[in-house]
Protein backbone atom coordinates (compact mmCIF):
# COMPACT_ATOMS: atom_id res chain seq x y z
CA UNK A 1 0.00 0.00 0.00
CA UNK A 2 1.07 3.71 -0.50
CA UNK A 3 0.49 6.61 1.01
CA UNK A 4 -0.34 9.50 -1.33
CA UNK A 5 1.28 12.79 -0.27
CA UNK A 6 -0.86 15.84 -0.69
CA UNK A 7 -0.15 18.13 -3.72
CA UNK A 8 -0.96 21.67 -1.54
CA UNK A 9 -0.62 22.66 1.91
CA UNK A 10 -1.32 25.84 3.50
CA UNK A 11 -0.84 27.76 6.17
CA UNK A 12 -4.22 29.56 7.54
CA UNK A 13 -5.47 32.49 10.22
CA UNK A 14 -6.82 30.20 12.85
CA UNK A 15 -9.91 32.18 13.04
CA UNK A 16 -10.55 30.30 9.77
CA UNK A 17 -10.85 26.75 11.53
CA UNK A 18 -14.30 26.74 11.68
CA UNK A 19 -15.08 27.63 8.03
CA UNK A 20 -12.74 24.21 6.89
CA UNK A 21 -15.37 21.86 5.40
CA UNK A 22 -12.71 18.73 6.51
CA UNK A 23 -14.40 16.35 3.84
CA UNK A 24 -12.34 18.26 1.06
CA UNK A 25 -8.84 18.75 2.95
CA UNK A 26 -6.47 15.76 4.22
CA UNK A 27 -7.32 16.87 8.15
CA UNK A 28 -10.37 14.95 9.24
CA UNK A 29 -11.34 17.49 11.58
CA UNK A 30 -10.12 20.91 13.72
CA UNK A 31 -9.03 18.58 16.31
CA UNK A 32 -6.22 16.99 13.52
CA UNK A 33 -4.86 20.39 12.55
CA UNK A 34 -1.52 20.96 13.01
CA UNK A 35 -1.49 24.43 15.03
CA UNK A 36 1.54 26.61 15.50
CA UNK A 37 2.73 27.12 19.26
CA UNK A 38 1.25 31.09 18.78
CA UNK A 39 -2.10 29.74 18.30
CA UNK A 40 -1.98 32.04 15.17
CA UNK A 41 -2.18 29.62 11.99
CA UNK A 42 -2.78 25.97 11.04
CA UNK A 43 -1.86 24.00 8.25
CA UNK A 44 -4.34 22.13 5.87
CA UNK A 45 -3.42 19.86 2.64
CA UNK A 46 -5.04 18.84 0.05
CA UNK A 47 -4.84 17.03 -3.25
CA UNK A 48 -7.84 19.30 -5.53
CA UNK A 49 -8.27 22.76 -4.44
CA UNK A 50 -10.90 23.16 -2.38
CA UNK A 51 -14.24 24.92 -3.12
CA UNK A 52 -13.97 27.19 -0.19
CA UNK A 53 -10.13 27.99 -1.24
CA UNK A 54 -11.27 28.60 -4.60
CA UNK A 55 -13.87 30.89 -4.12
CA UNK A 56 -11.65 33.27 -1.38
CA UNK A 57 -13.96 31.98 1.20
CA UNK A 58 -10.57 31.04 3.24
CA UNK A 59 -7.93 32.78 1.69
CA UNK A 60 -4.19 31.42 2.97
CA UNK A 61 -1.36 33.28 4.34
CA UNK A 62 1.07 30.73 2.31
CA UNK A 63 1.04 27.64 0.26
CA UNK A 64 3.92 25.13 0.39
CA UNK A 65 5.06 22.21 -0.97
CA UNK A 66 5.74 19.03 1.07
CA UNK A 67 8.97 19.27 1.53
CA UNK A 68 8.07 23.50 2.82
CA UNK A 69 5.52 22.11 4.83
CA UNK A 70 8.03 19.67 6.26
CA UNK A 71 10.84 22.11 6.82
CA UNK A 72 8.18 24.77 8.40
CA UNK A 73 6.88 22.04 10.95
CA UNK A 74 10.61 21.60 11.99
CA UNK A 75 11.00 25.70 13.13
CA UNK A 76 10.62 27.76 16.46
CA UNK A 77 7.44 28.84 15.53
CA UNK A 78 5.84 25.20 15.15
CA UNK A 79 7.69 22.54 16.79
CA UNK A 80 8.76 23.17 20.71
CA UNK A 81 12.48 22.99 21.87
CA UNK A 82 13.36 19.45 23.31
CA UNK A 83 14.48 20.33 26.51
CA UNK A 84 18.44 19.45 26.67
CA UNK A 85 17.60 16.33 29.24
CA UNK A 86 15.90 14.51 26.53
CA UNK A 87 19.04 15.01 24.07
CA UNK A 88 21.55 13.32 26.59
Amino acid sequence: MSIKIADTYATIAIEAANAVDYSQVGETSIGTIKINLAFTQFVLNWNTTPTFIADGTIVPLQTLTHAEAVELMQTSAWSPPIPLEEVE
